[in-house]
């Protein structure tokens, strides 16, 4: 071999660069620093998505379920009645107007029923109505909920006579300012 040669084969070795060097304690550290903030970051996320919409729908599914069949039942009857129901909720204001009208299967205005109304915001429970609503017209029933934000609500209208429901529909709805 040859001078030239030998210089090829040669292996050079350079200084590392002066500054900080990577160690396996920087690197623990770096790991727990991204997992930690991650955790934390999730941890928010699942406080803020429990606290503002708890997913709950009964109290009791297991009641509900018990009382299930009744709800059939009535359903049933309620469709045998075949009453007509106009309902409206309309903006006034800040407020919302809640106005229902009732007639029986031959075309004649229902008088004299106890009707209720739940409007539920559909995220968050904090923001739902509730009312009775009186009988201002002839088979016309209505009331004025305060402070209705604009957005999407859950309509739950109740019909009663001497203590039984005789009507209940659900309904979804925009109210848009």
């Amino acid at each position: 071999m040859n001078e030239m040669e030998t210089d090829r084969m040669t292996a050079t070795t350079e200084e590392a660069a002066p500054g900080r060097r990577l160690t396996g304690r920087g690197v623990l550290v770096w790991l727990f620093a991204f997992f930690g903030i991650t955790f934390a970051v999730n941890g928010v996320f699942i406080y803020f998505a429990v606290s503002t919409f708890p997913g709950v729908e009964v109290a009791s599914s297991y009641k509900a379920g018990q009382q299930f069949e009744g709800e059939v039942t009535a359903g049933k009857a309620q469709a045998e009645r075949a009453w007509t129901v106009d309902a409206a909720v309309r903006p006034a204001g800040d407020d919302a107007s809640v106005e229902i009208h009732f007639r029986d299967k031959a075309g004649a205005d229902l008088h004299g029923l106890d009707v209720r109304v739940r409007l539920t915001h559909t995220v968050d429970p904090n923001h739902d109505h509730s009312a009775v609503l009186p009988e201002v017209a002839s088979g016309t029933y209505r009331a004025v909920l305060s402070n209705v934000k604009a957005g999407m609500w859950n309509l739950t209208i109740e019909a009663y006579r001497g203590g039984e429901r005789l009507f209940m529909s659900r309904n979804q709805l925009r109210l848009v300012r």
